[in-house]
């Protein structure tokens, strides 16, 4: 039991530890929200920007006054950098504010082409797919700039493919399928291309141990004695990409497989050299397909250091007689060196590689843009059915890259594919299921922080994967504004020349101070200079608010940007003014030098007290309804009796026509409870007499009229209004009196006895011949029932006979 309860115990200090965790979690994330909040002002202000270059370089929403004449007493010159709007409330002039905006503009734009496979032949460089194929952008910090690219895949474009084929001794069934390769696969690409050419290349593994076997007599043939197989090599260009299936074919027949001693083969190292010897291969500015065909796995960068190779991988050509000569010496490539490289020459790869090793092959394929991997039979049987669905597939989807950004530039993509979807993000940057003739959009977007690149323009690149065809944009960062280049150097009005005027402002000399420059480094807090910046020759420099530059006072600024010091010795602020409702000046006014001044209609230290006097206005028009008087837009009512808004409220008086009636009674039939002091009491009202109800004032015309319905003496109604309008008050009485005769009660009463009498003599003879009706059908119904009675005769049940009769049962009768 005690166990129990020393482990509830420490169950509810643990929740009350956490509970109270939680709440100064929670007060802590307020209070930084909060910050947050407030830090959020106006990033022009803080930036604290000494110059136009400056200040525009702080966002888009930042201008700058050029006129010289703009800063008050006590303003930094940074307070020339702020928002727009807030410039020209300041009284900045729209054509004295520098705002520069960015543009696009497009350079180069041919249309993209809409070529037929049946019509006249084009070179390569004449097809275009992507337009427009140049533009200048000029980029203003955090101001987006953007425009749209348009894609359309042409029909019947040309294609270069290399075959590239592992040659160890695994593949040698492979290899006699292949040798037929070219003319067939000529014949399935003419479905898809008239200008279609096809090259080939082999590998197997770099020429050192432990990779091959270093022997002399395996150097010559790295098979068993009984087989004959060339001697073993890195790569080797056998065909440069050419339009001759049938020399594809016979010099493909004439190669012979080769051996190593690792399963892992050097395809990496002849992938490299497919990319980057694009003369020696061949490469054309058009579709580029590689078809890697192996039934192993691959070496990757580190691996050389089996064999002593430690150099890494330098990316370069290095064929020789069309053979690689350098595997010896520098390492395997790594696999984003092969992805820069394939991209970077627009390299489409197939990886045809046998069942065994699609797993591996895939997880390449997710590594390498632009890349497939088909399953190859173990004899390469379906290969040309593997390059055809692979190339289907590649084709069918546009991806857009771009080369480096310069530093503080990004880039977004959107893109507007078929069927009107739409994406963002990384889904923005591509469009699937694209046939040829399709047509697609992408919009880019491309904004800049600061100025990168010091202002010096930058090209970046922005192409399709696997496609030669690329955009070229020019950026142009806009770091300073136009009144730069008008500046004037050596100005006078920056204190003898110590500075250059420009943007409506000096910008010093190094080692002058001043927003004229009037001062030097060495000049800033001297005795004699602070004495300037003493009010009233107090001890407090600049009140406290400020710094003393020159013998004059740059006052400080606050963390929140709308909050200003000002004044020669910063003495004046515009946030410690009088508060209304939380609000400076009661939202009213504007605080100036720490003084509400109010707006129009408004006045009292906070402004808050109003001088419209609409809301006193009650619904009879009348100011307070006459009881009291408007003092800052609400009513304060001078008789102690009424209270509301507008004084219409007195719960301890009764109704106007209550008050009213016996005065109204009084002097409009001369009885009631007044009659004898009517003269002395009831004259404060004018009265006028009418002949009938219709012809009393409307409420709907004189909404202050009170309509009255009250008894005089004689039991009789008599109806008046009753209209205040301010200190008129005027009756309407109806003279006639409406007196209604009682009813007579005698006859009534007899009527009522008699029809009750008569109610309950109806009833009874009604009852009565209900039952005479009922016992005459009772009687009826017996009398029948007689009728049908009848008597049988039959034997008593219990009787018995005397007679008994018995047999012998032996007796047969003779």
């Amino acid at each position: 039991m005690g166990t129990a309860l020393l482990d509830l115990i420490l169950v509810f200090i643990c929740c009350f530890q956490m509970y109270s965790k939680m709440l100064l979690l929670a007060a802590l994330l307020g209070t930084i929200s909060l910050g947050l909040a407030q830090s959020d002002g106006n990033e022009c202000v803080k930036a604290n920007a000494k110059s136009c270059g400056q200040c525009i370089q702080v966002g888009n929403k930042c201008g700058w006054c050029t006129d010289a004449d703009f800063l008050k007493q006590g303003e930094p010159t940074s307070s020339r950098c702020d928002d727009v709007e807030t410039l020209e409330k300041k009284g900045c002039a729209k054509i004295n504010i520098e705002n520069p905006h960015g543009r696009v503009k497009i350079i180069t734009n041919k249309p993209v082409t809409n070529r037929m496979k049946d019509g006249p032949k084009v070179n390569p460089d004449q097809i275009t797919q992507i337009a427009p194929q140049k533009l200048s952008v000029d980029l203003r910090s955090g101001e987006a700039q953007s425009f749209s690219l348009k894609f359309k895949r042409a029909e019947d474009y040309p294609i270069d493919l290399y075959y590239l084929m592992d040659l160890s001794y695994s593949m040698k069934d492979d290899l006699e399928n292949v040798k037929n390769l070219g003319t067939d696969l000529m014949k399935e690409m003419q479905n898809i291309t008239s200008d279609f050419r096809i090259g080939f290349g082999s590998f197997v593994e770099k020429t050192v141990m432990p990779y091959i076997s270093t022997t002399p007599a395996k150097l010559l043939n790295p098979c068993t004695s009984d087989l004959n197989c060339t001697s073993p090599f890195s790569y080797k260009n056998v065909l440069p990409l050419t339009t001759k299936g049938t020399r594809f074919n016979d010099l493909v027949s004439k190669q012979q497989i080769s051996g190593n001693l690792d399963s892992p083969e050097g395809g990496f190292d002849a992938i490299m050299q497919v990319a980057v010897c694009g003369d020696l291969i061949g490469w054309r500015n058009v579709t580029r397909l590689l078809i890697f065909s192996t039934d192993a796995g691959f070496h990757f960068a580190g691996d050389g250091k089996l064999g002593g190779i430690v150099l890494p991988n330098d990316g370069r050509c290095h064929l020789v007689n069309n053979e690689y000569t350098m595997s010896h010496y520098y390492d395997y490539p790594s696999i984003a060196h092969l992805v820069q490289k394939l991209s970077d020459n627009n390299i489409q790869t197939i990886f045809a590689v046998t069942e065994e090793f699609q797993p591996v092959y895939k997880e390449l394929k997710n590594l390498i843009p632009k890349s497939a991997v088909g399953t190859l039979s173990s004899d390469s049987s379906n290969v040309i059915k593997l390059i055809i669905d692979a190339y289907n597939s590649l084709s069918s989807e546009v991806i857009l890259e771009n080369s480096k950004l310069p530093e503080d530039v990004s880039i977004v993509y959107t893109s507007h594919c078929k069927n009107g979807v739409s994406e963002t993000g990384e889904n923005g940057r591509k469009c699937s299921n694209i046939s040829i003739g399709d047509e697609v959009t992408f919009d880019v977007v491309i904004t800049a922080k600061g100025c990168p690149s010091k202002g010096k323009s930058e090209t970046i690149k922005i192409k399709m994967q696997g496609f030669t065809e690329e955009v070229e944009v020019v950026l142009n960062f806009i770091c300073e504004c136009a009144c730069h280049n008008e500046g004037i150097p050596k100005s006078p009005l920056c204190h003898f020349g110590n500075g250059t005027f420009e943007c409506g402002a000096c910008r010093c000399n190094d080692g002058r101070i001043g927003q004229k420059c009037e001062c030097s480094t060495d000049e800033v807090r001297t005795e004699d200079l602070d004495a300037n910046c003493r009010m009233d020759n107090g001890t407090e420099i600049c009140s406290n608010n400020g710094d003393c530059i020159c013998g004059t006072c740059e006052c400080k600024k606050r963390d929140n940007p709308e909050e200003r010091y000002s004044g020669k010795y910063c003495q004046c602020d515009n946030f410690n003014c009088d508060r209304s409702n939380n609000k400076l000046c009661g939202g009213h006014g504007e605080c100036i030098c720490r003084v509400c001044h109010c707006y129009a209609n408004y006045t009292g230290s906070a402004c808050d007290c109003s001088l419209d006097t609409s809301t006193c206005l009650a619904k009879n028009k009348q100011i307070c309804n006459g009881r009291g008087e408007c003092k800052c837009g609400v009513c304060k009512c001078t008789d102690p009796k009424f209270q509301g808004a507008t004084c219409e409220v007195c719960p301890t008086c009764p109704g106007v026509c209550a008050e009213h009636k016996d005065c109204v009674e009084c002097r409009a039939f001369k009885t009631g409870a007044k009659a004898e002091t009517c003269m002395k009491d009831c004259m404060y009202f004018e009265m006028v007499t009418v002949n009938s109800r219709e012809e009393l004032p409307q409420p709907g015309d004189e909404p202050y009229i009170t309509h009255c319905k009250e008894k005089d003496a004689s039991d009789c109604w008599f109806y008046y209004t009753y209209a205040a309008l301010n200190d008129t008050k005027v009756v309407h009485v109806v003279t006639p009196t409406e007196c209604i005769t009682g009813p007579a009660v005698i006859p009534i009463v007899a009527g009522v006895v008699a029809g009750i009498v008569l109610i309950g003599l109806a009833l009874l003879l009604i009852w009565k011949l209900l039952m005479i009706i009922h016992d005459r059908r009772e009687f009826a119904k017996f009398e029948k029932e007689k009728l049908n009675a009848k008597w049988d005769t039959g034997e008593n049940p219990i009787y018995k006979s005397a007679v008994t009769t018995v047999v012998n049962p032996k007796y047969e009768g003779k």
